[in-house]
């Protein structure tokens, strides 16, 4: 009996593993959000999910200050409150702060109240911790409903996703992982990273790929014409 329960849990962790390995669930999620910008430009917002982190989000600001590149930064907001100065070093090089809500969790279950406390609180903590606020919010693994969106909307927030996911979170290494980027890469993308988090838990992970790929990146779209912005600077075209 307790075999088969085991049995049935792998099967089930391998099943969502193999699930998010292989789909991208945003794309069901895209709706009435901002996921890719229409524009004759060739400009695309790199974006970074989960930090910050001590140890990796500043060997990826070496990495964007190396390459002459800006990012957008998705942050966990009790990671701001951990990290305080690394959070801070994000604006002072000039990069955009975003609201990834306070503890990463998934909201499908939320009540309306319980939306506004996560998203009005870590727009506190980044206010207070960076001094810059911010009205652009992205979904913990992107799950959305119309009702969930229509509140986050209402609060007067842009509710941001992404058009090309590089996975990094999977180990990838960073040579695939541009590779296949470049392939799809459209006017107006935004690409998802992450600085932090693992597939379990929102912190931890090895982002030892995800930091050699920036400037592999930033060259390689650079050489075919591409400049990288903020999200707030590809929202206005």
């Amino acid at each position: 009996m307790v075999i088969h329960i085991l049995l049935g849990v792998f099967i089930i962790i391998a099943g969502v593993v193999g699930f998010c390995l292989f789909f991208d669930q945003a794309v069901l999620m895209r709706k009435g959000t901002l996921y890719r910008v229409g524009t004759q430009k060739k400009i695309v917002a790199l974006t970074f999910d989960d930090g910050p982190s001590p140890l990796w989000t500043p060997k990826i600001l070496d990495a964007l200050k190396a390459a002459d590149i800006k990012a957008t930064f998705f942050m966990i907001g009790y990671h701001v409150q951990e990290y305080p100065e690394v959070a801070r070093r994000v604006v002072e090089e000039g990069h955009m702060i975003a609201n990834h809500g306070f503890a990463h969790s998934v909201m499908l279950y939320y009540t309306p109240a319980e939306i506004e406390e996560e998203i009005k609180y870590t727009e506190y903590v980044i206010k207070e911790i960076t001094g810059r606020t911010t009205q652009y919010f992205r979904p913990p693994k992107a799950w959305l409903t119309p009702k969930i969106k229509r509140k986050i909307k209402s609060m007067g927030y842009d509710i941001v996703l992404w058009s090309l996911n590089s996975k990094d979170w999977v180990s990838f290494s960073h040579a695939s992982m541009v590779r296949y980027l470049v392939s799809k890469v459209q006017n107006g993308d935004i690409l998802l990273f992450h600085d932090s988090g693992s597939v379990l838990s929102r912190e931890g992970g090895d982002r030892g790929e995800t930091v050699k790929s920036i400037s592999l990146l930033a060259k390689t779209l650079k050489d075919k014409g591409f400049q990288f912005v903020t999200i707030e600077e590809l929202k206005r075209g």
